[in-house]
């Protein structure tokens, strides 16, 4: 059985003083029924690691460079990352593909390094409205995965969340069949690439999770957590997820 997994990803938000909100979540995160992770910015790695100390809560990193060192003026490397007390890395968000123009190859490069590093890489995979409009989502994100994902993934180092753009933030979601065609879909090309390694990978829909849609989606065939945005930010949000994940 593949252990659920709620992932908050807090993007540009946070400071010092919203890590209180990681007390706010250890209750909800010491059932012991699903994998808690939360991932603020930079900044806050060190911070929250010592905050979550003790606790079942992960931390974990919003992007990393794909070199273990270097003249990268700004950037983080992985083990860098790992010394700030990060288990996890998010890699290859629309976000970051997007705004920092990352491309397959650049999200399967941070995804190695990061398993160079001993952490856990979160991959992200996703349609824009044009694409799903056009009948496309199968296609990309089938060459998204294909090229985003090392070689050497497994189910130990590697998490596949899939957050179809146009509902990133916007309150818009899937149909039910539509996620559950996407996460089926995604399940067979690991299987046939990873064998049993793909089958124990899991895969997280992110995009517009919320308390009230939890449940539902949770339910989908091949849903094994969510990778979540703004409701990760506030404790009463997020510990919702984290309980709807746990009855699941």
């Amino acid at each position: 059985m593949r252990r659920k997994l709620a992932a908050g990803n807090w993007k540009m938000n946070g400071l010092a003083a919203n890590l209180t909100e990681l007390d706010a979540m250890k209750a909800a995160a010491a059932a012991d029924k699903v994998d808690v992770l939360i991932c603020p910015p930079a900044t806050l790695i060190s911070r929250a690691a010592d905050a979550a100390a003790g606790s079942s809560i992960a931390i974990g990193a919003q992007d990393c460079h794909a070199n273990a060192s270097g003249a990268h003026t700004g950037d983080l490397s992985a083990a860098m990352l790992a010394d700030a007390g990060a288990s996890h890395v998010i890699t290859g968000h629309s976000e970051r593909r997007v705004d920092h123009s990352d491309s397959d190859a650049d999200v399967a490069a941070k995804s190695q390094a990061a398993f160079d590093a001993g952490l856990i890489a979160v991959i992200c995979l996703g349609e824009s409205l044009a694409q799903r409009e056009a009948g496309d989502t199968l296609d990309v994100i089938g060459t998204q995965l294909a090229g985003s994902t090392p070689d050497s993934a497994t189910a130990a180092n590697t998490v596949i969340a899939y957050e179809p753009v146009w509902a990133i933030g916007t309150g818009k979601v899937p149909t039910l069949e539509q996620i559950a065609e996407v996460h089926d879909f995604i399940r067979a090309k690991l299987v046939a690439r990873f064998g049993a390694e793909g089958d124990g990978m899991r895969i997280l829909y992110g995009g517009s999770v919320k308390p009230g849609n939890a449940d539902e989606i949770f339910a989908v065939s091949n849903v094994d957590g969510a990778l979540v945005g703004g409701a990760s930010l506030k404790a009463s949000d997020f510990n919702a997820i984290i309980t709807a994940l746990g009855n699941a």
